[in-house]
């Protein structure tokens, strides 16, 4: 077959089924192989190669992020797919009701800060910036205009997760604190603020802390127990308040936290890093 070939219903059928399979057990912590997977999966294929099931795995995980589902951490999402795979990942969807409960389950799951961190390897390259643009929803696949019914949206859900919200603070805080004192600034360390519990929230950023020049750094924590790509929440008042503080706010993305968390930092207006999309309006009389 020719690798450019367009892929059949019973392929796509039994690849969608087989990363779900996957997906569920990392969502419920179980142990998988990827490989073994895959191994398994390409006999039921016309010819595939392991680089297009690949590629056809990081399309549903675009579907999936389009949904308003995670995603396996690993399998990047990637657009630009068969109109017919949204289709099948909808209709496995539909036919399986226990998916919903596990993935509401692992958005929801509180969590703690871990004790143990290697914190001079906790910070990573972010992402590559997006053109800063306004959206009025997810792009369609091949460009075409399309409304995406979304049952239940976990990212949303996940970002409401106070505990893990709490717990990916309490981190951040844990390597401010390494980070100065490793710096010789312990002075600066000790008078290090986690402002949303000791003042509250609705001020624009979390976490008072400080360059090594004395200059406050104000810091907003965005945390995910899923990939490093998993799309974030921010509100009108953190959006704004980076923009009017962009030389001093910083953005610190933990991302899959229960695993191995890891943190990228997004410094000054978000708007630079990130494509907005409004997902919500404030209607009035």
């Amino acid at each position: 077959m020719a690798q450019g070939e367009g892929w059949s219903a019973q392929e796509i059928a039994v690849t969608v089924a087989d990363y779900m399979r996957m997906f569920m057990l990392e969502l419920s912590g179980q142990a998988y192989s990827k490989t073994a997977h895959r191994r398994a999966l390409l006999p039921l294929l016309d010819g595939r190669s392991p680089a297009a099931v690949e590629l056809k795995h990081q399309n549903i995980s675009a579907v999936l992020r389009e949904r308003g589902h995670h995603w396996i951490v690993g399998y990047k999402p990637r657009g630009n797919y068969q109109l017919a795979l949204a289709s099948f990942v909808e209709r496995w969807l539909a036919d399986h009701p226990e998916f919903d409960r596990i993935a509401l389950a692992a958005a929801e799951q509180p969590a703690i800060a871990p004790s143990t961190v290697d914190f001079e390897r906790l910070m990573v390259a972010p992402p590559p910036s997006r053109p800063a643009r306004t959206a009025a929803g997810p792009v369609a696949p091949h460009g075409r205009a399309e409304r995406v019914a979304v049952r239940r949206d976990y990212v949303a859900l996940e970002a409401r997760n106070a505990a893990l919200g709490d717990a990916g603070e309490r981190l951040a805080l844990a390597y401010e604190e390494f980070r100065l004192r490793a710096a010789g600034k312990k002075h600066l360390a000790e008078r290090i603020d986690h402002v949303s519990a000791s003042r509250g929230d609705g001020l624009g950023y979390d976490i008072l802390s400080y360059e090594l020049t004395g200059e406050e750094r104000y810091i907003e924590v965005k945390t995910t127990a899923f990939a490093k790509e998993t799309p974030f929440y921010a509100s009108r008042n953190e959006l704004d308040f980076a923009g009017e503080h962009a030389s001093q706010f910083h953005l610190y993305r933990l991302f899959e936290f229960r695993r191995a968390p890891r943190l990228f930092a997004l410094q000054g207006d978000i708007a630079r890093h990130c494509r907005l999309d409004p997902v919500s309006y404030l209607c009035r009389f």
